[in-house]
């Protein structure tokens, strides 16, 4: 396999699993141009490409919107150009918080499978499972439980009740929402952007605002919040998958401008 080798969009379909017409979308808003085009006008992708493409289903698997993944990947690609050979290193950097993202969603999934293949076992044997083991695998447990510890369990219902009053519609733009300010941070974080910087601190706000869709919290609780992002090593890892180092430096934006945003 040479460096300039090219492929056709049916060969890209067939090593890959998307269809054609993904490419077609991919190309049209920008996240995946081809290398070029072939004498009769069909596309064709070299290995930057495919690589791109790949890179673009990982963080499709991780739950990252389309936008995002855009902002995301483009970020990288300029601190990659800017880095000159050193290049190669941005790229790896990546690939190893996604495989560690994978790797981690492997584990939580092969729990959750052993947990509903041993509830099946129980059923069809007419013996009682030990209550201890029938929620392995869930994620949602540990979040819940230091929350209640954090904040209290009026806190952690009505954020409940809020996220259950949304439509699905909402949910989306909730979670895109998200999306766009972690690669706003990102995009700030490897262009070197202090955190007392005023583009950091409207991202911040943006932030906060999305945290209070389902819980409001003062100054001090946002700064624990932050503070949770580095300590609970579940969530620095979705925040780095994002960009490395992205989780500390959300910590320090918050803490630089709670008083102000949630004041």
């Amino acid at each position: 396999m040479t460096q300039d080798q090219r492929w056709t969009t049916a060969e890209v379909v067939r090593l890959s699993g998307v269809t054609s017409r993904t490419l077609r979308h991919y190309d049209a808003i920008g996240l995946l141009p081809p290398a070029g085009t072939a004498p009769g006008g069909q596309r064709e992708y070299g290995r930057a490409e495919l690589l791109r493409l790949q890179q673009v289903l990982v963080l499709r698997e991780l739950g990252v919107g389309l936008p995002a993944i855009g902002e995301i990947l483009d970020a990288d690609d300029t601190r990659a150009g800017a880095s000159g050979q050193a290049g190669t290193g941005v790229r790896v950097a990546r690939l190893r918080e996604h495989h560690a993202a994978l790797l981690a969603e492997r584990d939580r999934l092969d729990r959750l499978a052993a947990t509903v293949a041993a509830t099946v076992d129980s059923l069809e044997g007419g013996t009682a499972m030990p209550a201890e083991q029938m929620y392995d695998g869930f994620d949602h447990g540990p979040y819940e439980e230091e929350a209640r510890e954090r904040w209290g369990d009026e806190a952690v219902d009505r954020s409940t009740r809020s996220f259950a009053a949304m439509s699905a519609a909402e949910r989306a733009a909730h979670q895109q929402e998200h999306e766009a300010v972690a690669a706003g941070l990102a995009g700030l974080l490897g262009a070197g952007t202090p955190v007392t910087d005023p583009a950091v601190r409207d991202l911040v706000a943006r932030h906060h605002a999305w945290v209070s869709v389902s819980w409001v919290p003062d100054p001090e609780q946002y700064r624990g919040l932050a503070a949770m992002y580095v300590d609970d090593p579940r969530f620095a890892a979705t925040y780095d998958a994002v960009a490395p180092g992205l989780a500390v430096y959300l910590r320090d934006a918050v803490a630089a401008h709670a008083d102000d945003v949630a004041g």
